[in-house]
């Protein structure tokens, strides 16, 4: 397959907003505020940033100064109805970048809006509930097989007016109340159809629960921990596992005097994309436990180390990190299909050579 590298950055603004389109007292109507976070994802050209490992700062850069002039300001003097969506809409138009890919807008940690490639919005919504479950057909001595419990959480994610109606976060809310009432503080194995209660079985479930009333929906990811989880869309499955890695750098291409040319160091957040069928006895496509196993003498080498000493003649900038990365996991892990690698939150790249668009879900 093709192989896709998306650069990723994000800025924080805080501003205030009224969005009186809205019905008579609903929440969002009156004049209120939010820690607002864009973030774009870009397929930049070779030397755009000047240097090997420039392009998520010079990225940064671009985005901070687009949206500079929200911070700390009233968006209806710029936007006369700023929604997440025409947030979103304002940055992609404005925003002097080539290559972009995706404008995602998020206005709490619980929703937001994202624009694909065709410019066409994405709403999501993030729930949580807490369960227990157990996995019947794991082998002897597996720890899932045991009865343990999680703080699950779930990004729904639809197209705006896929359906020729506008999907709102209310008409989500309203959608999945009657999920959480029976997943929420209820052991999963008990209820109908998630006797195998695996993060790929919970995704398609909800996706099958809702798809009938909700045919905008574009995704379902469920979140078993805060480093792994799964993805369905209806007809396909994504798992991912998360790792951080405590690591040394240096940029031998910077320019003299640049900081990034000097040894320092970040806490990079990897992310592990893997599709396969499902193993319908098994109930997932890959065993979370298996992909650490198999990633931890590699994780060995790149944690708490000086990533510049392992990339031998290349720089080591994210993106070559990332591709070292494939190159050492590949051959271990045949499902997988994309490596996300942030050097600081929001802003690294994505590694893509699935066939697939890599720009979502958020």
């Amino acid at each position: 397959m093709t192989e896709k590298l998306l650069y990723v950055a994000a800025a924080g603004f805080d501003a205030a907003r009224s969005i009186d389109c809205l019905p008579a007292g609903h929440r969002l109507r009156p004049l209120h505020g939010h820690a607002f976070v864009g973030e774009i994802r870009a397929a930049l050209p070779a030397g755009w940033a000047g240097f090997a490992g420039g392009e998520t700062g010079a990225l940064s850069a671009r985005l901070h100064a687009c949206v500079a002039p929200f911070d700390h300001g009233h968006l209806n003097r710029t936007l006369e109805q700023p929604t997440d969506e025409n947030l979103a809409r304002w940055i992609r138009q404005q925003l002097d970048v080539p290559g972009l890919a995706q404008v995602n807008v998020r206005s709490t940690a619980r929703h937001g809006v994202a624009l694909d490639r065709q410019g066409a919005a994405h709403v999501w919504r993030r729930y949580v509930f807490q369960s227990a479950h157990q996995l019947p057909n794991v082998g002897p001595g597996h720890k899932c097989g045991r009865m343990h419990g999680h703080g699950f959480e779930v990004l729904l994610h639809a197209r705006q007016d896929a359906a020729g109606r506008p999907v709102s976060h209310e008409l989500l809310d309203a959608l999945w109340a009657p999920l959480h009432t029976q997943l929420d503080h209820a052991c999963l194995n008990d209820v109908a159809g998630l006797e195998n209660p695996t993060s790929e079985n919970i995704a398609a479930w909800i996706w099958h629960s809702l798809a009938a009333t909700l045919p905008e929906l574009s995704w379902v990811t469920v979140y078993e921990t805060t480093s792994c989880g799964a993805q369905f869309d209806g007809e396909h499955y994504r798992v991912w596992k998360e790792f951080t890695l405590d690591s040394a750098v240096r940029l031998k291409h910077a320019p003299d005097g640049d900081a990034r040319r000097r040894l320092h160091g970040h806490t990079f957040t990897l992310r592990l994309h893997l599709r396969a069928p499902l193993d319908k006895l098994m109930g997932w496509t890959v065993d979370f436990g298996d992909v650490k196993t198999l990633f931890s003498p590699l994780f060995a080498q790149l944690d708490h180390a000086p990533l510049h000493e392992l990339m031998g003649d290349e720089d080591a900038d994210t993106a070559s990190i990332a591709r070292r990365i494939k190159a050492m996991a590949a051959p271990l892990m045949p499902a997988l299909e994309r490596i996300d690698l942030n050097e600081t939150q929001g802003c690294g790249v994505i590694l893509d050579w699935s066939g697939k668009d890599p720009t979502l879900p958020v």
